[in-house]
Protein backbone atom coordinates (compact mmCIF):
# COMPACT_ATOMS: atom_id res chain seq x y z
CA UNK A 1 0.00 0.00 0.00
CA UNK A 2 1.59 3.50 -0.97
CA UNK A 3 0.82 6.34 0.95
CA UNK A 4 0.34 9.25 -0.97
CA UNK A 5 1.42 12.96 0.45
CA UNK A 6 -1.70 15.54 -0.97
CA UNK A 7 -0.26 19.45 -2.14
CA UNK A 8 -1.66 20.64 1.35
CA UNK A 9 -0.04 18.19 3.42
CA UNK A 10 3.23 18.60 1.50
CA UNK A 11 2.85 22.84 1.78
CA UNK A 12 1.69 22.16 5.80
CA UNK A 13 5.28 20.32 6.39
CA UNK A 14 7.06 23.05 4.58
CA UNK A 15 5.25 25.49 6.55
CA UNK A 16 6.39 23.77 9.73
CA UNK A 17 10.20 23.19 8.43
CA UNK A 18 10.48 26.76 7.45
CA UNK A 19 9.24 28.57 11.49
CA UNK A 20 11.36 25.93 12.59
CA UNK A 21 14.44 27.17 10.42
CA UNK A 22 13.52 30.56 11.51
CA UNK A 23 13.62 29.63 15.29
CA UNK A 24 16.52 28.13 14.86
CA UNK A 25 17.66 31.40 13.32
CA UNK A 26 16.68 33.53 15.76
CA UNK A 27 17.90 31.54 18.93
CA UNK A 28 21.04 31.45 17.17
CA UNK A 29 21.34 35.04 16.89
CA UNK A 30 19.91 35.52 20.40
CA UNK A 31 22.79 33.29 21.70
CA UNK A 32 25.26 35.33 19.77
CA UNK A 33 24.00 38.92 20.54
CA UNK A 34 24.03 37.80 24.50
CA UNK A 35 28.08 36.28 24.13
CA UNK A 36 28.87 39.61 22.31
CA UNK A 37 27.49 41.76 24.84
CA UNK A 38 28.76 39.31 28.15
CA UNK A 39 32.43 39.57 26.47
CA UNK A 40 32.29 43.61 26.28
CA UNK A 41 30.98 44.04 29.55
CA UNK A 42 33.60 41.57 31.46
CA UNK A 43 36.86 42.38 28.98
CA UNK A 44 39.90 43.81 31.09
CA UNK A 45 40.26 46.46 29.26
CA UNK A 46 36.71 48.12 28.71
CA UNK A 47 36.02 51.00 30.78
CA UNK A 48 35.48 50.75 34.81
CA UNK A 49 32.74 51.90 36.40
CA UNK A 50 31.49 52.07 39.92
CA UNK A 51 30.91 54.67 43.08
CA UNK A 52 32.63 56.38 45.32
CA UNK A 53 31.93 58.57 48.45
CA UNK A 54 34.34 62.08 49.24
CA UNK A 55 33.27 63.22 51.59
CA UNK A 56 29.39 64.02 51.80
CA UNK A 57 29.16 63.26 48.07
CA UNK A 58 28.50 59.93 46.29
CA UNK A 59 30.91 60.23 42.92
CA UNK A 60 29.96 57.94 39.95
CA UNK A 61 32.74 57.44 37.77
CA UNK A 62 33.95 55.42 34.25
CA UNK A 63 37.94 55.39 34.46
CA UNK A 64 39.68 53.85 30.95
CA UNK A 65 41.82 50.72 31.14
CA UNK A 66 42.12 51.27 26.93
CA UNK A 67 44.22 53.64 24.78
CA UNK A 68 45.21 54.45 21.34
CA UNK A 69 49.36 54.91 21.06
CA UNK A 70 49.48 58.05 19.49
CA UNK A 71 48.02 60.49 22.42
CA UNK A 72 47.82 60.50 25.89
CA UNK A 73 44.82 58.83 27.95
CA UNK A 74 43.00 61.27 29.25
CA UNK A 75 40.88 60.28 32.81
CA UNK A 76 37.95 62.66 33.81
CA UNK A 77 36.21 62.87 36.97
CA UNK A 78 32.99 65.01 37.34
CA UNK A 79 32.72 66.32 40.36
CA UNK A 80 30.71 69.52 40.83
CA UNK A 81 32.41 70.13 44.40
CA UNK A 82 35.18 72.96 43.64
CA UNK A 83 36.48 71.93 47.45
CA UNK A 84 37.57 68.34 45.88
CA UNK A 85 41.12 67.95 43.88
CA UNK A 86 42.73 65.57 42.60
CA UNK A 87 45.79 64.09 41.12
CA UNK A 88 46.99 60.45 39.23
CA UNK A 89 49.20 58.22 40.87
CA UNK A 90 50.93 55.45 37.92
CA UNK A 91 53.75 53.88 36.55
CA UNK A 92 54.67 50.91 34.34
CA UNK A 93 52.92 47.81 34.94
CA UNK A 94 54.98 45.48 37.16
CA UNK A 95 57.60 48.19 37.45
CA UNK A 96 59.81 47.84 40.91
CA UNK A 97 59.86 51.88 40.51
CA UNK A 98 57.79 54.32 42.92
CA UNK A 99 54.80 55.23 41.28
CA UNK A 100 54.41 59.15 39.86
CA UNK A 101 51.80 61.78 40.94
CA UNK A 102 50.54 63.90 38.57
CA UNK A 103 47.74 66.93 39.71
CA UNK A 104 44.28 66.79 37.77
CA UNK A 105 43.38 70.07 35.87
CA UNK A 106 39.74 71.22 37.29
CA UNK A 107 37.55 72.45 34.27
CA UNK A 108 34.04 73.41 35.30
CA UNK A 109 32.67 70.61 36.94
CA UNK A 110 35.47 67.97 35.87
CA UNK A 111 38.69 67.02 37.13
CA UNK A 112 41.03 65.59 34.08
CA UNK A 113 44.64 64.60 33.89
CA UNK A 114 46.72 62.81 31.36
CA UNK A 115 48.24 59.42 31.58
CA UNK A 116 51.91 59.68 29.17
CA UNK A 117 51.17 57.65 25.99
CA UNK A 118 52.77 54.31 25.84
CA UNK A 119 54.26 51.88 22.99
CA UNK A 120 52.06 48.91 21.80
CA UNK A 121 50.85 46.59 24.23
CA UNK A 122 52.54 48.87 27.06
CA UNK A 123 50.31 49.21 30.24
CA UNK A 124 50.17 51.33 33.06
CA UNK A 125 48.50 51.25 36.54
CA UNK A 126 47.24 53.61 37.69
CA UNK A 127 44.77 55.48 40.63
CA UNK A 128 42.60 58.39 40.49
CA UNK A 129 42.96 59.89 44.00
CA UNK A 130 40.48 62.43 45.20
CA UNK A 131 41.29 65.30 48.52
CA UNK A 132 38.55 67.47 50.25
CA UNK A 133 39.38 68.39 53.86
CA UNK A 134 42.75 66.91 53.85
CA UNK A 135 41.29 63.67 53.46
CA UNK A 136 42.62 61.93 50.35
CA UNK A 137 40.67 58.84 48.89
CA UNK A 138 41.36 56.51 46.05
CA UNK A 139 37.95 56.10 43.82
CA UNK A 140 39.06 52.50 43.30
CA UNK A 141 40.60 51.65 46.68
CA UNK A 142 44.42 50.44 47.32
CA UNK A 143 43.62 48.22 44.02
CA UNK A 144 44.71 50.41 40.94
CA UNK A 145 43.60 49.82 37.39
CA UNK A 146 45.17 49.20 34.23
CA UNK A 147 45.85 50.23 31.12
CA UNK A 148 46.29 48.88 27.87
CA UNK A 149 47.78 51.01 24.57
CA UNK A 150 47.38 49.76 21.39
CA UNK A 151 48.36 51.04 17.73
CA UNK A 152 45.41 52.24 15.45
CA UNK A 153 43.66 50.01 13.62
CA UNK A 154 41.92 51.21 10.44
CA UNK A 155 38.27 50.70 10.63
CA UNK A 156 38.52 49.02 7.02
CA UNK A 157 40.26 45.89 9.03
CA UNK A 158 38.49 46.24 12.29
CA UNK A 159 34.67 45.86 11.21
CA UNK A 160 35.43 43.48 8.50
CA UNK A 161 36.92 41.20 11.42
CA UNK A 162 34.34 42.04 14.19
CA UNK A 163 31.74 41.14 11.90
CA UNK A 164 32.78 38.09 10.41
CA UNK A 165 33.35 36.92 13.68
CA UNK A 166 30.17 38.00 14.60
CA UNK A 167 28.64 35.57 11.70
CA UNK A 168 30.78 32.75 12.74
CA UNK A 169 29.57 32.66 15.65
CA UNK A 170 26.26 32.68 14.32
CA UNK A 171 26.66 30.09 11.94
CA UNK A 172 28.53 27.87 14.50
CA UNK A 173 25.32 28.57 17.17
CA UNK A 174 22.67 27.34 14.32
CA UNK A 175 24.92 24.55 13.30
CA UNK A 176 25.11 23.68 17.11
CA UNK A 177 21.23 24.16 17.43
CA UNK A 178 20.76 21.62 14.09
CA UNK A 179 23.15 19.27 15.84
CA UNK A 180 20.75 18.77 18.78
CA UNK A 181 17.22 18.64 17.05
CA UNK A 182 15.29 15.90 15.57
CA UNK A 183 16.18 15.73 11.91
CA UNK A 184 18.37 18.91 11.82
CA UNK A 185 20.84 19.45 9.23
CA UNK A 186 24.16 20.95 10.99
CA UNK A 187 26.94 20.27 8.31
CA UNK A 188 25.75 23.23 6.11
CA UNK A 189 26.38 25.81 8.77
CA UNK A 190 29.11 24.17 10.28
CA UNK A 191 31.09 24.79 6.58
CA UNK A 192 30.11 28.04 7.18
CA UNK A 193 30.76 28.54 10.51
CA UNK A 194 34.66 27.11 9.77
CA UNK A 195 34.96 29.60 7.34
CA UNK A 196 34.04 32.38 8.86
CA UNK A 197 36.04 32.10 11.88
CA UNK A 198 38.60 30.92 9.83
CA UNK A 199 38.75 34.05 7.75
CA UNK A 200 37.78 36.14 11.12
CA UNK A 201 40.42 34.87 13.48
CA UNK A 202 43.08 33.68 11.69
CA UNK A 203 43.19 35.73 8.21
CA UNK A 204 41.80 39.23 9.98
CA UNK A 205 42.74 38.45 13.42
CA UNK A 206 47.11 38.48 13.28
CA UNK A 207 46.45 41.60 10.65
CA UNK A 208 44.54 43.33 13.05
CA UNK A 209 47.06 42.29 16.33
CA UNK A 210 50.00 43.17 13.92
CA UNK A 211 48.78 46.91 14.09
CA UNK A 212 47.34 46.85 17.26
CA UNK A 213 50.48 45.38 19.05
CA UNK A 214 53.22 44.68 16.70
CA UNK A 215 52.69 41.18 16.18
CA UNK A 216 51.04 38.69 14.00
CA UNK A 217 50.63 35.61 16.23
CA UNK A 218 51.71 35.11 19.59
CA UNK A 219 49.64 31.96 20.50
CA UNK A 220 50.98 28.85 20.70
CA UNK A 221 53.18 27.67 19.67
CA UNK A 222 55.03 30.85 20.12
CA UNK A 223 53.25 32.19 23.26
CA UNK A 224 50.21 31.82 25.51
CA UNK A 225 47.99 35.01 24.41
CA UNK A 226 44.34 34.11 24.93
CA UNK A 227 42.81 34.98 22.27
CA UNK A 228 45.42 33.47 19.76
CA UNK A 229 45.14 30.11 21.29
CA UNK A 230 41.00 29.85 21.68
CA UNK A 231 40.84 31.31 18.01
CA UNK A 232 43.07 28.32 17.36
CA UNK A 233 41.41 25.18 19.40
CA UNK A 234 38.10 26.43 17.72
CA UNK A 235 39.36 26.00 14.17
CA UNK A 236 40.93 23.39 15.61
CA UNK A 237 37.62 21.28 16.35
CA UNK A 238 35.89 22.75 13.85
CA UNK A 239 37.98 21.13 10.78
CA UNK A 240 37.91 17.77 13.08
CA UNK A 241 33.84 17.64 13.09
CA UNK A 242 33.96 18.59 8.82
CA UNK A 243 36.32 16.01 8.67
CA UNK A 244 34.12 13.60 10.96
CA UNK A 245 31.09 14.41 9.03
CA UNK A 246 33.09 13.12 5.39
CA UNK A 247 31.01 10.67 3.23
CA UNK A 248 27.80 11.83 4.50
CA UNK A 249 28.30 11.15 8.17
CA UNK A 250 26.13 12.94 10.50
CA UNK A 251 28.93 13.65 13.04
CA UNK A 252 26.39 15.46 15.59
CA UNK A 253 28.86 15.41 18.25
CA UNK A 254 31.32 16.68 16.93
CA UNK A 255 30.04 19.29 15.31
CA UNK A 256 27.84 19.91 19.20
CA UNK A 257 31.11 20.07 20.28
CA UNK A 258 32.67 22.76 18.26
CA UNK A 259 29.91 24.72 18.62
CA UNK A 260 29.77 24.96 22.25
CA UNK A 261 33.46 25.18 22.60
CA UNK A 262 33.32 28.09 20.39
CA UNK A 263 30.53 29.67 21.97
CA UNK A 264 32.77 29.02 25.13
CA UNK A 265 36.08 30.93 23.64
CA UNK A 266 33.12 33.87 23.42
CA UNK A 267 32.20 33.88 26.67
CA UNK A 268 35.93 34.44 27.55
CA UNK A 269 36.92 38.21 27.30
CA UNK A 270 39.69 39.27 24.65
CA UNK A 271 42.96 39.85 26.35
CA UNK A 272 42.53 38.29 29.78
CA UNK A 273 45.64 37.00 30.29
CA UNK A 274 47.08 40.08 28.54
CA UNK A 275 48.82 40.63 25.41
Amino acid sequence: MTLRITADEERSVGRRTAAKNTALWILAGLISIGSAVHQRMTGPTYAARGKATIGAETVSYRLPRNEETVRDCEVKVKIPDPAVSGRLEFKILGSPDRPLFLPMERRGDLLLGPLPKQPPAGKLEYRVLLSKDGRETSLTGEKPLTIRFKGVVPAFILTPHILIMFLGMIFAAKAGLEAVVRGGRPRKPALWAFGLLFTGGMILGPVVQKLAFGDFWTGFPFGHDLTDNKALFSIALWIAALVAGGKGRPARGWILAAAIVTLAAYLIPHSLLGS
